[in-house]
């Protein structure tokens, strides 16, 4: 099977009341401990790539490991997308390059500016066949390249997306309901909230029409714990709560990302095997685990989080 776009995956989304999980991938090992957990529970999947990764492992070296995992999966429906196109001329390399989906992330620049750009990569990118997702609103936090101050941060404006959408042909949205990017999305002591009236307000402008949270890694406290008695510093880590995620995914969520949850995961299956194996020199006697709590930890959100379960 070849790769596809999101616009399916979407619809049966919006209508069955659940969500596809977006995750980042970077290396063999996440790329297979995520489609092995998707193959198994028959899941539709979103294999994303950010700047970051790009620049990491290349662009070629991606899209092939992408490639053996479709080979390797037979039938599951598996989308390769852009996370945070920060311009056109990235998200033109990455269509010309073989994605099926990328986003153009215009949310730093004005309304007029976001629209302008945003449109300028919907007209290409429809041309060769692949979606596009923009963003309204900006996320604290950081991820790879996308760097957001708490102060600079902002809520989507309901009352701005019928025009951006309607400008600028976008097949999906993102926006900014409280989700932050990154491991540390909260300060101590602060409780997490997600601002459901924004979401209710623009999935009621916007009916049936896909939207997209950013930064809604959960950045689970046990995993953190097994990272810092293994000789890790991650103090203060906090996340999403996964009850307000499983409540967006049954709303008009059909497209939720995950990244710092995955990185969590390996790092603490690494650190304690390395700590309990000072001997062991052989990256895939580590690998191993790590990519077995990749799986584990997708399996979980597939499962307890996204509901989209046998749903590919």
């Amino acid at each position: 099977m070849a790769l596809v776009t999101t616009t399916e995956m979407f619809r049966k989304a919006y209508d069955g009341g659940y969500a596809i999980g977006a995750f980042n991938v970077n290396n063999m090992e996440i790329v297979q401990g995520i489609t092995e957990a998707a193959s198994e529970l028959r899941a539709p999947v979103i294999l994303q790539v950010s700047a970051g990764a790009r620049k990491y492992a290349k662009h070629v070296y991606l899209t092939k490991l992408v490639e053996a995992a479709i080979a390797d999966c037979g039938d599951l429906p598996i989308a390769l997308h852009l996370d945070h196109g920060a311009d056109f001329e990235v998200c033109k390399s990455c269509i010309d390059g073989g994605f099926s989906s990328v986003m153009i992330d215009g949310s730093s620049h004005s309304f007029e500016e976001n629209i302008a750009l945003t449109r300028k990569v919907v007209e290409y990118a429809h041309a060769h066949g692949v979606v596009v997702e923009g963003e309204l609103g900006q996320l604290a936090g950081i991820e790879d390249e996308v760097k957001v101050h708490a102060e600079d941060a902002s809520y989507t404006n309901p009352a701005q997306v019928e025009e951006f959408v309607e400008k600028t042909g976008v097949d999906s949205l993102a926006i900014a309901i409280g989700t932050s990017h990154g491991a540390y999305k909260f300060k101590p002591g602060q409780k997490p909230q997600l601002r459901f009236d924004i979401l209710e307000e623009v999935s009621r402008r916007l009916p049936g029409f896909p939207i997209v949270l950013h930064g809604a890694s959960s950045v689970p406290q046990d995993l953190v714990k097994v990272i810092n008695e293994h000789g890790g510093q991650m103090p203060n880590a906090i996340g999403i709560p996964e009850e307000m995620l499983r409540q967006a995914a049954k709303m008009a969520v059909c497209k939720i990302n995950i990244d710092s949850d995955i990185r969590v995961a390996m790092t603490a299956a690494i650190r304690k095997y390395l700590d309990e194996n000072p001997s062991h020199f052989d990256p895939r006697q580590y690998l191993s685990p790590a990519r077995a709590a990749v799986k584990a930890m997708v399996a979980h959100k597939i499962t307890d989080v996204l509901g989209c379960a046998g749903k590919a």
